[in-house]
């Protein structure tokens, strides 16, 4: 039975997903209990594997398996996540059929060391398309500036993507190009693209965490008064560049031959910083045709006590826009935030990819998934 709050969000077009995936979620019935209770999608990322793997017994036949077969460390770590994502895609399997592809949806992103190797990526996603095997997959490509093009390449080729680790709306406009590009690509290529889906998954909360290390560095009433805002006024600016988009003859073209829409998805919607309300990147990021991944804390939190209500964000464009123009008559400069989120974004993937290859390199020395732990970041 869907839970009241969640159904709320469904109501006003927003799209419930999971942040978060392990093998003991899966076996236990619990990721399937979240689906009953409204959640139509889930994401994955490195951390979540890195953490996933500290539950090692539920790993350990599959980790014996792969040592006695002696397979490399990295098709290990393909193996063990894709066992994963493919299991989680039956799961959602139902909801997949009942929205028509739109939603049942399970990302995979590709190894992050490759995030800037467009040829690699590219290769990359065909591997884990094929390797998982299931329609609702979505495969995950950071939005850096050489992952713009493989985004395109993979799109041609009909695969769906989840575009990853977005901070920056002119970095927003350049994916939603690339989309349109890949589907024109598509087309060209005989794909039926109403098979085709994406989303765009726009960070938030991290935002808030570097604009505001810079306010209280500055400190006084302007800067206090901004503190906690640059987020929601980012995401709510992205969201009119969605709309422009869709406005646009181009994607007219494509909607007329059968393509979706990228959805943007509101990713990193758990605060920071704990003063702040639970549900505050939730709540205030309620628009038609987006998705919102959550944490399972900040979902039962929604579920608890959550406010869908009304649309939050299109009513908020000239507000928005006055928090950008106050953060930066103080120095604040808004590519160079971007520009370091990007940069510490990948770097954490990779440390945590790390951490993950690092404990199944000792369960693969072992024979088992037990001994080394990995931490969440």
């Amino acid at each position: 039975m869907t839970d009241s709050k969640l159904q709320e969000l469904s109501d006003q077009g927003v799209a419930v997903w999971l942040d978060d995936i392990s093998r003991e979620r899966l076996s236990g019935g619990g990721l399937a209990a979240l689906r009953d209770r409204g959640v139509v999608g889930v994401t994955s990322n490195p951390t979540i594997f890195a953490a996933a793997l500290k539950n090692a017994d539920d790993y350990a036949e599959q980790v014996r398996d792969l040592s006695v077969r002696g397979v490399s460390l990295e098709e290990a770590v393909r193996a063990i996540t894709a066992y994963d994502v493919r299991w989680a895609c039956e799961v959602f399997a139902p909801t997949f059929e009942s929205t028509d592809g739109r939603d049942g949806r399970v990302s995979l992103e590709v190894d992050p060391r490759l995030a800037r190797d467009t040829v690699a990526t590219t290769a990359e996603a065909r591997a884990l398309w094929w390797l998982v095997d299931r329609p609702n997959l979505l495969i995950k490509i950071p939005a850096t500036q050489e992952g713009l093009q493989a985004i395109t390449d993979t799109i041609a080729e009909g695969i769906s993507v989840n575009v990853t680790l977005i901070f920056g709306l002119d970095r927003y406009e350049a994916v939603m190009d690339a989309y349109l590009s890949g589907l024109e690509h598509a087309q060209d290529n005989g794909h039926d693209l109403s098979t085709i889906y994406s989303v765009a998954s726009f960070f938030v909360s991290r935002v808030d965490s570097e604009v505001d290390k810079r306010l209280k560095e500055i400190g006084g009433d302007e800067a206090d008064s901004l503190l906690s805002k640059a987020a929601l006024a980012n995401a709510r600016l992205a969201y009119e560049r969605y709309e422009r988009v869709i406005a646009s003859p181009r994607w007219a073209s494509l909607a007329a031959a059968g393509a979706n829409p990228q959805r943007p998805l509101w990713a990193s919607t758990s605060v920071k910083d704990p003063s702040l309300p639970d549900t505050l990147y939730v709540d205030n990021l309620v628009a038609e045709d987006t998705v919102n991944t959550m944490p399972e804390p900040t979902l039962e939190a929604v579920a608890d006590h959550g406010d869908a209500s009304a649309d939050t964000v299109t009513g908020s464009y000239d507000d928005a826009r006055d928090v950008l123009d106050r953060l930066a008559k103080l120095g604040i400069g808004y590519d160079d935030v971007i520009a370091v989120l990007e940069r510490e974004g990948v770097e954490k993937f990779e440390k945590s990819w790390a951490e993950l290859l690092d404990t199944v390199r000792t369960a693969l020395d072992n024979g088992s998934a037990g001994g080394a732990e990995v931490s969440a970041q």
